[in-house]
């Protein structure tokens, strides 16, 4: 997400510079750990940029979430659209069942997420 997360920033900020609307179309696994914090802080990086681009420009933003959309994704830009569209049966969720069933040393029911 560090590459694809430093990408989406200066789209952000090309939109913002240009008074262009932005359409973001998501689809990930979430971020990845093998990459550390700089993958971490791409997502706050990318939410800044959103921020001054929504609040500050009074720009608008339309999310498109498609499968599979989780983790890092849902917890920064794909859930702060002005609009948020998901294709049908789209798999959207902040931790799928494998990561809920490690965090929660437990079996989780088939088709639970978080």
């Amino acid at each position: 997400l560090s590459v694809v997360g430093e990408k989406i920033t200066r789209l952000i900020e090309y939109a913002a510079n240009q008074i262009l609307p932005l359409i973001i179309v998501c689809a990930s696994g979430g971020a990845r750990m093998q990459e550390g914090s700089l993958s971490l802080m791409q997502m706050a990086k990318i939410s800044s940029a959103l921020y001054d681009y929504q609040l500050n420009k009074k720009l608008f933003y339309v999310s498109i979430l498609t499968s599979p959309t989780t983790g890092g994704v849902t917890a920064s830009f794909g859930m702060l659209g002005d609009i948020i569209i998901a294709e049908p049966n789209a798999y959207i969720a902040f931790a799928g069942k494998r990561v809920s069933e490690q965090t929660l040393n437990k079996t989780v029911p088939e088709g639970s997420q978080a």
